[in-house]
This record gives structure tokens, C-alpha cells and sequence, in this order.
């Protein structure tokens, strides 16, 4: 059984405080966009007593035991009894771009187990699941445009759509951990909600939709903040960083026409 781990971008992410925990309560908003990862299993036939993954793309996985996928696996099995299974990961979502593709492979293997061993998970219930493999993991259940309070994890509708516009990713192939985005962040308590300045029309966002991580991580990657500022000169009505990561992302009312220099760290999306 096959499906398709669909990635988001963050539009404004602001770090409202620090928990007692030592995580953070944010504000932000996931969107889907169309880039996928394929993710393939099937039922072992060999009576080998054990999950297998093989993972391939952009990702060579070379400890399957971590990835989220396997966790996944593992998270269904100390509820649920199901056969071993073998699964193939084709990764084209890259790690540490700030698109979740991690959480959205995790989410896909909760739902494919539950849909073809017939769990009778509900879309809650299958959050409940996907929250203890990460913050984000809860959004690509349903994978429905969320404004994401908490650490990510309240989600909540709200009537953004971008269907009339072009979302251009950039991604100079660069890493960045969580952790590191955090360093040098700080929270700020007070001022507007994002949910209040993301009723602006899209035009208005510049200056206002902010990704609290940028600050920091310009300072640390310059490179970030010059393919931003890029993305503007060609055009982009809005332009950010991803989340935590280190895909920039453009907004653009027309499909633009990229500059090489742009072009070259231009990921390949398919329709929605």
C-alpha cells in the first residue's frame, strides 16, 4: 500500500513563552504545499519476526530504528497486533528544511496501518498517536490549512486560502536542528496575534508576518536572509523562512521566472 506525505510551510511563527517543560508555546500557521515523499509497505512473507525499512532519495537512512516512520510503527504495535511488515521511505521532502517531512512520513504510516488493517481510528484518535512523535505530527493527520497554538500541537481552522497564488520553495541544502533555531530566541508575550495579523490581505503581510526565528538564523546563515530578499526582488508579494528550517519560501501572484541564481535551489512541486 502506497501513499504520498504531503510537506507544509510556516507562515509567521511567533515564540510566545517558555514552558516549564522546557518547550516552547508558539503561534503559526501550517499550509500544505505540494511537494511529496512516497511511502510504500508491505506484509512480510519471510516469517521474520521484525519491522524492516528501507529508505532512499534524498535521505540515505542509515539507523532505520530512528526514523519516525519505524517510531510509528512501533506506537501502533503497543496498542494494535498486525503482521510484520517491510517498508520502503522515498524521501524528496529534505531533513531540516523546515517542511516537516519527518512528522508527515510518521502521520502517513499511522494512517496507512490504520486504513488497511482496519483500527477504526478516527482523525482524533490518530492525533492522539501522532502528537508523542512530534509537535507538528498532529497536522498532517488530516493535513488541512491550522493556525497551531501550543507547541504546535492545538490546531485550529482558520480561513486562509492560497489557492490563487504561487508558492516557490527555496532550499540551499542546509540543516538546521530545532535546538539551534531556538538559541538566542526570545519570547515576547505581548503585541498582536498572528491570528489577528494574518487577516490581513496577503499583500499587507510583509514586515508584519514575522518568523521569529529569522532574526537569529540569518545572523548565523546570511545566506537564508539574501534568498528572501531575493524572492522579493522577483517579485514574491510575502516571502519567509520555513519554520525552524532552512527553506525559504516566496509567495507570488504570477509563476515567476527565476533568476539561475534562484533556480538552482528551486524544489520541485507537483499540483495540489
Amino acid at each position: 500500500m502506497v501513499v504520498f506525505p504531503k510537506a507544509k510551510i510556516n507562515i509567521g511563527l511567533r515564540i510566545v513563552e517558555k514552558r516549564p517543560d522546557g518547550f516552547h508555546n508558539i503561534e503559526t500557521f501550517f499550509y500544505p504545499v505540494a511537494l511529496y515523499d512516497a511511502l510504500e509497505f508491505v506484509v512480510r512473507k519471510d516469517n521474520r519476526r521484525h519491522d524492516s525499512l528501507r529508505v532512499t532519495g534524498v535521505m540515505e537512512e542509515t539507523d532505520p530504528e530512528n526514523n519516525l516512520v519505524m517510531r510509528a510503527v512501533k506506537l501502533m504495535r503497543s496498542s494494535f497486533d498486525f503482521p510484520r511488515i517491510h517498508i520502503h521511505l522515498h524521501k524528496t521532502i529534505p531533513v531540516g528544511a523546515g517542511l516537516g517531512g519527518g512528522s508527515s512520513d510518521a502521520a502517513g504510516m499511522l494512517r496507512v496501518l490504520n486504513r488497511y488493517f482496519i483500527f477504526g481510528l478516527n482523525s482524533e484518535e490518530l492525533r492522539t498517536f501522532a502528537v508523542r512523535l512530534g509537535s507538528d505530527a498532529p497536522f498532517f493527520i488530516d493535513g488541512t490549512p491550522s493556525f497551531a497554538e501550543g507547541v504546535g500541537n492545538i490546531l485550529s481552522e482558520f480561513p486562509l486560502d492560497l489557492s490563487s497564488y504561487n508558492i516557490v520553495l527555496l532550499y540551499p541544502g542546509l540543516n538546521i536542528s530545532t535546538a539551534e533555531a531556538y538559541t538566542g530566541c526570545v519570547p515576547c508575550p505581548t503585541g498582536l496575534s498572528l491570528r489577528q495579523i494574518l487577516n490581513l490581505p496577503v499583500g499587507e503581510w510583509r514586515g508584519r508576518v514575522i518568523n521569529d526565528f529569522e532574526l537569529n538564523i540569518f545572523r548565523n546563515c546570511p545566506q537564508l536572509g539574501e534568498l528572501k530578499m531575493a524572492l522579493y526582488e522577483a517579485g514574491a508579494v510575502y516571502a519567509s523562512m520555513s519554520g525552524s528550517g532552512s527553506t525559504v519560501y516566496g509567495i507570488f501572484r504570477e509563476i515567476p521566472d527565476l533568476p539561475r541564481n534562484l533556480a538552482k535551489y528551486r524544489l520541485s512541486t507537483a499540483e495540489l
